[in-house]
C-alpha cells in the first residue's frame, strides 16, 4: 500500500470511528464534541540522506503552526482530535545560515487523547498519524535570493540539474503531544512529528539516487477550548 493510499485509510477510519462514537456520546448525554484553536512555535529541520548517499546536516529553523481541532469523545477521559492546521517547516543549512528552505503545509493531524483529570484541570497526552499537503515554499541562497519551489512527485534528470528545487506536495508521519488543559480551558502542549515518507521526488530514469528527505518538528503550542 503505498503512503497517500494509507494515510487516506487511516483518516477515514478514524473520521468513522469519531462519528459512531459521537452518535452515542450525543444519545447518552453524558460527553459531547468540542472544539478548540491552536497556535505556536515550531522548531523544524529536513534529516535523512543526499544524491551520493551521506547524511544531511543541516540546521534547526523556527516556524509556526496555527489552526483549530475538534475533540470527539470515544470512552471516559479518550477522544478522538482531528485537526486543520496551517503549519511552516524547513531548515537551515548549517555551514551558512542564509541558506534555508521554507515550506508551508496545510496539514491535518488525527490523534488518539487521552485526557484525565488532574488537579484543577486535565492531562493531555496523545498520538496518531497526520497528513499534510504542501501550499508553498520558496529556497534562499547565500545571496539572499529567494526562489519558488517547485511541487512534483518526479523530474526528469533535466529538471534535477536545472537548479530549482522540487519538493512532494505530500508529507505523512507520527504525532506525538503532552500537555495540559487549565481550569479556564486554556492549554499548553509540547508537540513532535516524525515525517515517514520522502518529500523529495523520484528523478525519473535514476537508479542510484539515494536522496531521502524527511520533516522532523518539535514545538510548543497554546490553545483555547471553547465548551458547550
Amino acid at each position: 500500500m503505498n503512503t497517500k493510499l494509507l494515510a487516506l485509510t487511516i483518516a477515514t477510519t478514524a473520521f468513522s470511528f469519531a462519528l459512531r462514537a459521537q452518535t452515542k456520546t450525543t444519545t447518552s448525554g453524558d460527553q459531547s464534541t468540542t472544539f478548540g484553536i491552536r497556535a505556536g512555535v515550531n522548531f523544524t529541520n529536513i534529516t535523512g540522506k543526499d544524491y551520493s548517499d551521506k547524511d544531511l546536516d543541516n540546521k534547526i529553523k523556527t516556524g509556526f503552526n496555527v489552526g483549530v481541532n475538534a475533540e470527539v469523545p470515544i470512552a471516559p477521559d479518550f477522544y478522538v482530535q482531528p485537526g486543520l492546521l496551517v503549519s511552516t517547516k524547513g531548515a537551515k543549512n548549517k555551514a551558512d545560515n542564509d541558506i534555508k528552505l521554507n515550506l508551508t503545509y496545510l496539514e491535518l493531524p488525527i490523534n488518539l487523547l487521552y485526557k484525565p483529570a488532574l488537579g484543577p484541570g486535565k492531562l493531555l497526552l496523545g498520538v496518531g498519524p497526520y497528513v499534510a499537503y504542501a501550499i508553498g515554499g520558496k529556497y534562499t541562497d547565500a545571496n539572499g535570493k529567494k526562489t519558488d519551489i517547485k511541487f512534483e512527485n518526479s523530474i526528469s534528470a533535466t529538471e534535477y540539474l536545472s537548479g530549482t528545487l522540487f519538493i512532494k506536495h505530500f508529507d505523512f508521519g507520527g504525532n506525538l503531544l503532552a500537555g495540559y488543559e487549565m481550569s479556564n480551558n486554556l492549554s499548553i502542549q509540547l508537540n513532535a512529528q516524525l515525517g515517514m515518507t520522502k518529500i523529495n521526488p523520484k528523478i525519473e530514469g535514476v537508479s542510484n539516487d539515494h536522496t531521502k528527505l524527511k520533516n522532523t518538528t518539535f514545538g510548543v503550542s497554546l490553545g483555547y477550548r471553547f465548551m458547550q
